[in-house]
């Protein structure tokens, strides 16, 4: 994917969730593997819960059950 540096790219670090930024954009893995995205906006995982890693699913909301079932 190209580079094109006069144009910025903006990424929204949100701390209880993912980093958000604009794309499309290319993910270098540690393993050498490249992740692309053409999607105007990706959020990319940082609490590495997620089944779409590098991509977040939104594994990292925190799920709370019901103290009582409704009748």
């Amino acid at each position: 994917m190209p580079h094109t540096p006069e144009r910025l790219r903006r990424v929204v670090i949100d701390p209880d969730g993912p980093l958000l930024v604009e794309g499309p954009v290319e993910v270098a893995l540690a393993d050498g593997s490249v992740a692309t995205s053409r999607r105007f906006m990706v959020a990319i995982c940082t609490c590495r819960r997620s089944r779409t890693y590098p991509w977040c699913d939104t594994s990292h909301r925190r799920r709370t059950k019901r103290d009582r079932e409704l009748p």
